[in-house]
């Protein structure tokens, strides 16, 4: 398929239905005039080089015109929701020193998830307390119900395995 224009013009059906168009896509942009006008564009440049289109007859390239600009916002939706809100903190994306890789980070936590997975479940639940809740040693000893030498020692020897777990992954 050729994508130059014979005549350099955009078709004319085209350009008469860009009003029409920017009021469709509008609704599938949730109001974002912007993202409709480059939706829009898109559109007419698609048409621009579909060299074809003007064989067809005007309600057919119409049709083509609103089935082209219906697929790029829904495109264009689909990659807005690629990545959810919320899923990085905000806290993260800002930091300076988050200048690691996303999947660094992901790569990071299995490790360390698997790590947790290698400790007895009350070294977990004291390291869980401790570091998670930020839970003082008494409180934790009252949450758990043992006394606060056992939190205390069993915190010692979880964050020693923890850390032999980490260095041979």
């Amino acid at each position: 398929m050729s994508h130059a224009r014979p005549s350099g013009s955009p078709p004319p059906t085209a350009e008469r239905y860009r009003a029409r168009l920017l009021r469709y896509v509008y609704r599938f942009t949730s109001g974002d005039r912007h993202r409709a006008e480059d939706i829009v564009q898109e559109t007419m440049l698609r048409a621009w080089l579909a060299a074809d289109l003007d064989r067809h007859d005007e309600d057919r390239r119409i049709a083509w015109l609103y089935r082209v600009a219906r697929n790029l916002a829904v495109d264009a939706h689909r990659r807005d929701r690629a990545i959810p809100v919320g899923v990085i903190p905000d806290g993260m994306v800002h930091r300076p020193d988050s200048a690691g890789d996303l999947a660094d980070g992901v790569a990071t936590r299995q490790v360390v998830r698997l790590a947790l997975a290698g400790l007895s479940p009350e070294h977990r639940e004291v390291l869980f307390h401790i570091h998670l809740r930020d839970h003082t040693r008494a409180e934790a000893a009252r949450t758990i119900g043992v006394p606060q030498g056992t939190v205390k020692s069993r915190n010692h020897y979880a964050l020693l395995a923890l850390r032999d777990q980490i260095q041979a992954a």
